[in-house]
């Protein structure tokens, strides 16, 4: 079966041509590869409008070819959609101000959306890359939940964690070696729906 890439969506132009109903429709039913002709069939649409909608996918590599096949004296070409899609959180905000960033303290929640932001976009067109090159893109994500009886203990453990990435950060500095962005961020957990009663 032909891999499907992923897609990080940054251009707000691409962004809508994704969202737009008909295209939506074609990228769904595009988990496995399939024709203009295939897909005419399955979501009962003239192939001629099946095949406008996925030329214009196709340029904006929302979709990619995953080959050709005979049938019944032709031949197709087929087309796979990506895996997923991540929406660059960019083109929902506003530009950012670099002096109200330098600003910030390491507890405002603005420059955590900022950094988060900016993960989005980096792993997702890192990932993006590495895809294209058939080559892995090595990651880390470490996960915990906390909990703090007052502010004095949050401080304290925010003194603790920046203390202890700094030491790694120096411990694990190669002049030559392949660099790693690590963030770390806190933020209060969001509570879990209750189970329904019976």
């Amino acid at each position: 079966m032909t891999a499907r890439p992923p897609a990080l969506l940054d251009d707000l132009d691409t962004a809508l041509l994704a969202l737009a109903p008909i295209r939506r429709r074609i990228l769904n039913a595009l988990g496995d590869p399939a024709s203009a002709a295939g897909l005419a069939e399955r979501l009962d649409m003239p192939r001629q409008k099946i095949g406008y909608h996925l030329r214009a996918l196709e340029a904006a590599g929302l979709v990619q070819p995953a080959g050709e096949r005979r049938k019944r004296g032709f031949t197709e070409r087929l087309f796979v959609a990506a895996r997923d899609y991540v929406l660059d959180p960019a083109l929902m905000q506003a530009p950012p101000d670099p002096d109200a960033i330098e600003a910030q303290d390491r507890h405002a929640a603005d420059h955590l959306i900022s950094t988060a932001s900016t993960i989005v976009r980096d792993v997702a067109r890192m990932r993006q890359d590495a895809a294209a090159e058939g080559s892995r893109l090595l990651t880390l994500t470490v996960e915990a939940d906390v909990s703090f009886a007052t502010p004095a203990d949050f401080d304290a453990f925010t003194e603790e964690v920046s203390a202890a990435v700094t030491a790694l950060a120096r411990r694990y500095a190669a002049p030559a070696g392949r660099r790693y962005r690590l963030t770390a961020a806190a933020y209060p957990a969001v509570r879990k729906p209750s189970s329904a009663r019976n």
